[in-house]
């Protein structure tokens, strides 16, 4: 029999959000944080005509979205980085700095990937506990050690939604050693319209061991074609560009992301359509007297403890697919209103029940 890596045995694979049918055949997906609008026609147009030369190898460089990406946030083209999702350029990071005794720092809880990629590249994670459902950045300060190559912010935090705000970041940034690359996982930016939380672009212009980490499956809707990017300064970028796979953003990915970059207005539009169901969603369950941290993503965040995994059963009964995290919480999307209604109308029976 082959022999792998220890790490093999131990390793929980990552479970992504799943979908739930009711005996009435009503569906909701609520548990993966995608936008819940179909793609905009010029980007189906965008995808349809690279569909016409799928028989070639997509661009390597992905020179036109590198170009779009820094028009866009003006930002030299030098300083952008691409990878299949956010995700994937997170596991791309982490192969940088890979290497025996080198330690990752990130809250917890925050994205589940952290720990998979950590361990698959060969990093000891280093776990600070949140506080308050957020960051303590003051931990996670402490936490650094000669040992420490990267650590995680995730801003807004998934699974709680919660933010760090501009001073306490500057803070941390300017306590953390040059020689430690943070990165700024910002997947969720373009729903943030709390004012006190910092654009990442921003900090990192002047802070070379600074990174910013977005993606196209959010906001943008593409979460089906896989396009994440990295904005840092040259070394940064271009040790990612290293770790890269060779063709790992397919042709119909690029076209699709310079597409929706073009369209960005109108899929704004959308996201201000959800930040106001968010904003709903949270006051009707604060009015059923649930505790819901407030929420800067496209989700929202019950703490439910040892009762998470009876919500989500409860709620699958409706329909609804939510993200439950076994005896600590669940994580709901914000869809449509439809599956919003839903959602509510779920959590209400379950608390009355």
């Amino acid at each position: 029999m082959p022999r792998f890596r220890g790490i093999l045995d131990e390793l929980p694979a990552y479970r992504p959000g799943k979908a739930v049918v009711a005996p009435d055949g009503r569906s909701f997906k609520l548990s993966s944080n995608e936008s819940p609008y179909d793609p905009l026609p010029p980007v189906v147009e965008a995808v349809a005509a690279a569909a016409r030369e799928i028989h070639r190898y997509p661009d390597p460089a992905c020179t036109r979205l590198t170009e779009a990406l820094a028009e866009r946030y003006g930002v030299p083209q030098e300083h952008v980085a691409l990878g299949a999702g956010s995700v994937t350029v997170a596991q791309q990071l982490l192969e940088t700095v890979g290497e025996p005794g080198a330690e990752v720092v990130y809250a917890w809880r925050s994205f589940e990937a952290y720990p998979l990629l950590a361990d698959l590249a060969g990093v000891t994670s280093v776990r600070v506990p949140l506080a308050e459902e957020t960051h303590d950045l003051e931990a996670m300060a402490a936490a650094v050690t000669p040992r420490t190559r990267l650590v995680f912010v995730c801003n807004p935090n998934n699974p709680t939604g919660t933010v760090n705000r501009t001073d306490e970041l500057v803070a941390f940034l300017d306590t953390v050693p040059q020689d430690v690359l943070v990165v700024l996982d910002e997947a969720y930016h373009e729903y943030v319209r709390d004012a006190g939380v910092p654009d990442g672009l921003r900090l990192y212009a002047d802070r070379p061991n600074v990174a910013v980490l977005r993606t196209f499956s959010k906001a943008y809707g593409l979460a089906g074609l896989r396009v994440g990017y990295l904005i840092g300064h040259p070394p940064v970028a271009e040790a990612v560009r290293k770790t890269m796979v060779p063709f790992a953003v397919n042709a119909l990915a690029q076209a699709a992301a310079v597409a929706s970059l073009a369209a960005e207005e109108q899929l704004l539009e959308r996201v201000e359509a959800v930040v106001k169901e968010r904003t709903r969603v949270r006051d009707g369950l604060l009015a059923q007297g649930w505790a819901v941290p407030p929420t800067e993503a496209n989700f929202v965040w019950l703490r439910l403890g040892e009762r998470t995994m009876a919500f989500a059963e409860r709620c699958a009964a409706d329909g609804v697919a939510v993200r439950p995290f076994a005896g600590e919480g669940a994580r709901v999307s914000i869809g449509s209103p439809e599956a919003n209604d839903a959602l509510l109308s779920a959590a209400e029976d379950f608390r009355n029940g």
